[in-house]
């Protein structure tokens, strides 16, 4: 009799690319970590794995207290000048590395540790790779006076923004914003449309990551971790 394959589940996908991402840490570095579900596994198999750091820098509250519980060293992100490189989720990547993120509601510290690194290595699924990026709501930080005005801006490009809610109540980030969460999107040139909406005024972060895209995606598949290259 014929045995019926496993099909894996998207868990064990998230820590299968956790897990090959450790061979992409340098020695003794400094490292940027993000945030999500994905990227909890990936800071486990730090543990786990004992891989020796000066340090991380941290994307979130949350991933902060999951790696010092850990026992990883967790630095200030204005005490490094670079890290050698950024491991992070996404919610989207499309193939040339461009991405949608903050289903996390991280996505301005995300960019910001990004920005400290040259190699923005993406740890996914493979049900992430799209190709265009929109389908998932586009997430967007804002200052909250702004929101409805925002929500304007976005229905004039056939958007629909809705605040995020936590418990009835508008998510408050950890750097005390709100997000929008907005559908209807089709963005076809994600550098113009970052730059764009980045100038929106109380926009704090657009949750398009093409400036900081990811260089190297890792996808978890049934038949194993896929290997993607950005120019």
């Amino acid at each position: 009799m014929t045995s019926t394959p496993t099909v894996p589940t998207q868990d064990e996908l998230k820590a299968q690319v956790g897990l090959a991402a450790l061979a992409h840490v340098p020695a003794d570095a400094v490292i940027g970590v993000g945030t999500g579900s994905t990227v909890n596994h990936f800071i486990d198999a730090l543990a786990r794995q004992r891989v020796a750091l000066r340090g991380a820098v941290s994307s979130s509250v949350a991933s902060t207290e999951r790696m010092r519980a850990h026992g990883i060293p967790v630095l200030d992100a204005n005490d490094v000048d670079s890290v050698a490189v950024y491991i992070d989720g996404a919610d989207e990547i499309d193939a040339q590395g461009f991405m949608i993120k903050g289903g996390g509601a991280a996505l301005t510290r995300e960019k910001i540790v990004a920005s400290l690194s040259d190699c923005f290595i993406c740890i996914a699924d493979e049900s992430k790779l799209v190709q265009t990026l929109g389908a998932f709501p586009l997430p967007v930080e804002v200052v909250p006076m702004a929101t409805r005005r925002i929500a304007r801006r976005f229905a004039e490009r056939g958007g629909q923004a809705r605040v995020r809610l936590r418990d009835g109540q508008p998510l408050v980030t950890d750097n005390g914003q709100h997000i929008l969460d907005v559908t209807g999107l089709r963005i076809t040139d994600p550098l113009a449309f970052e730059l764009e909406v980045s100038q929106w005024p109380g926009v704090v972060t657009v949750g398009v990551f093409a400036r900081q895209k990811a260089r190297i995606g890792l996808l978890g598949t049934a038949a194993g971790v896929r290997t993607l290259r950005f120019g």
